[in-house]
């Protein structure tokens, strides 16, 4: 079994995220039923409830989803968790992130039934969970509830809050950093397409996160459920609050699988697949090396998403193995795209409607994916005009790629942070909160209009980190962020447009156009894409070895400088 399974009663069990793997010894176990508590899309390596279904329910195991969000487990989730127990065959076992949700719940459906909170906290205890917060117990005193503080806190243990703790280790020794985040693993999420397109190994893509946390800065091993930024400090999901003086906001974002109909029934069979989980890339390339003819569809979402040439990265790669392979002739290649063009920076179109035209790809824009159906092949999608009139229409598919549409996490979206529309809001400029002053975020999870990529993660940590340690009085001038972004187009396997731009659509290259031309398909720039930037992500930017990065100021600060 791949996770603990921690016995709370005769009847009952918790543990963190249970995979599709530990479902025979669940069942060896003799556990009955299994309730899901973690929402689908909390992580890029989460099944989704219906794959677990499948497993469970083909060995006897019922299971039920209670999805519930981090840190604002509610009275009526209560009552649906005791609803639950009360007809699920036991012994029930419970699950979420770190398993603190579902014991919070059944503690709290205990102390309804008339269990003291005194002998819950001691249950928890010494099953290794702090419940006190949770269950609404102040702490004993002051001192203890303001034990957890830190001079820097980081929520998020990705691309961008490693690269930011780090970059903040480069240039000081003397302030206490920590980092939030529960996941046991980091991945490098750029080379899934490669793992995609038959070109990386999966396992290549992922490394432990203790091996990452930078020495000196402490790793807290949990979710966070909610910000208090008047109080400076967030609370975990079992309500411990951690106290802070100065944050960054860093957790990436939610993929919402739920946000077509029929598709997380469907995903990872029934030729339905996306690159945006680790673990179905490489059923993504089982279906593209095993087509030898039919209908194979790439989708996208409305903006913003993560990597916004990852979808049709995934076609190009198809595509040109299909040519490769001679079947491209008997392969009907189509584009979905919910926007209205094919790239948002207009100088890269034509090398890639080049690719377009030599695979046959069909284009179809405002076509946003609503629902799908795995079992008859089938996708449906909203049709906007250009009157903005809507309309359904259908394809038929042997295979699909499917982008999800992509959201702030919950504990974002409903936190004092967000903007109107879910996102961190910051000064797109220097990243700092518009209206928290000691609050700064980076990476996908704010609202700067820039492309959701590794490479503005790569930009924006020393920027973050300068103008922090500036706002303590230890660094000269206030770094400004110009936007950049970097999206490796890899339109065939040996070639890549290497897209570099910032605000506005500007161009920002990264090399002399000798050497790489972005506008062109380039081989150098495979190079760089499969040689070059996997080690620099992890030798580099996340060990705070800032590789290409001259963050501008403005002529005001630069003379302080």
């Amino acid at each position: 079994m791949s996770f603990q399974r921690i016995v709370v009663s005769d009847d009952f069990s918790v543990s963190t995220q249970v995979e599709i793997a530990d479902i025979d010894a669940l069942a060896d176990a003799g556990v009955k039923s299994l309730i899901c508590n973690r929402p689908d899309g909390e992580g890029s390596d989460q099944p989704t409830v219906r794959e677990l279904r499948d497993a469970a329910e083909a060995k006897g195991i019922e299971v039920f989803y209670l999805p519930v969000v981090s840190g604002k487990i509610s009275k009526s989730d209560v009552a649906d968790f005791a609803a639950a127990l009360e007809k699920m065959s036991a012994p029930v076992h419970a699950f979420c992130r770190t398993g603190t949700r579902s014991l919070t719940l059944w503690s709290l459906d205990q102390r309804e039934k008339g269990v003291s909170t005194e002998q819950l906290l001691a249950k928890a205890s010494a099953l290794g969970y702090d419940l006190q917060q949770a269950l609404g117990v102040p702490a004993a005193d002051s001192k203890a509830a303001s034990a957890d503080h830190f001079d820097i806190l980081i929520v998020g243990g990705g691309a961008a809050g490693i690269s930011v703790a780090s970059s903040l280790m480069a240039r000081t020794q003397d302030l206490s950093i920590a980092i939030v985040d529960p996941a046991e693993v980091h991945y490098y999420q750029p080379g899934w397409t490669m793992v995609g397109g038959g070109i990386f190994r999966q396992e290549d893509t992922v490394k432990t996160m203790a091996s990452l946390i930078p020495e000196g800065v402490r790793w807290i091993k949990a979710a966070v459920g909610e910000f208090e930024p008047e109080n400076n400090r967030v609370l975990l999901e079992d309500r411990h609050p951690i106290n802070y003086d100065r944050l960054i906001v860093a957790p990436g974002l939610k993929l919402n699988w739920h946000g077509v109909e029929g598709l997380v029934e469907t995903l990872g069979r029934n030729g339905v697949t996306s690159n945006y989980r680790y673990d179905l890339a490489p059923y993504t390339w089982k279906l593209v090396s095993g087509l030898r003819r039919g209908r194979a569809v790439f989708t996208q979402p409305p903006m913003p998403i993560k990597c916004a040439g990852a979808p049709q990265k995934a076609m190009y790669l198809s595509g040109d193995h299909w040519k490769r392979s001679g079947v491209l002739k008997d392969v009907d290649i189509a584009f979905y795209n919910a926007g209205a063009v094919l790239f948002g920076v207009k100088e890269y179109v034509p090398a890639l409607m080049e690719y377009v035209e030599l695979y046959g790809a069909d284009l179809n824009f405002g076509h946003r994916l609503t629902r799908i159906d795995g079992e008859s092949r089938t996708a449906w999608f909203e049709r906007k005009d250009e009157d903005g009139n809507a309309s359904e229409v259908s394809t038929a598919f042997d295979m699909i790629h499917v982008c999800p549409p992509q959201t702030a996490p919950d504990f974002v979206r409903q936190s004092p942070l967000a903007d109107d529309a879910g996102w961190v809001d910051v000064d797109q400029n220097t990243l700092r909160h518009k209206r928290y002053e000691n609050i700064w975020s980076l990476g996908d999870v704010m609202n700067a209009p820039n492309a959701k990529t590794a490479a503005a993660a790569r930009m924006q940590a020393p920027i973050v980190a300068n103008n922090l340690l500036n706002d303590l009085g230890s660094a000269r001038g206030i770094s400004h962020y110009n936007g950049y972004g970097s999206c490796p187009l890899t339109v065939e396997r040996g070639k890549i447009v290497l897209a570099e731009f910032g605000y506005g659509g500007k161009l920002l290259p990264s090399f002399p156009s000798w050497l790489i031309n972005g506008q062109r398909p380039s081989r150098m720039a495979w190079f760089l894409k499969e040689k070059i930037l996997p080690p620099v992500y992890w030798k580099a930017m996340l060990r705070g070895h800032e590789w290409m990065v001259n963050p501008e100021r403005s002529p005001a600060d630069s003379a302080d400088v």
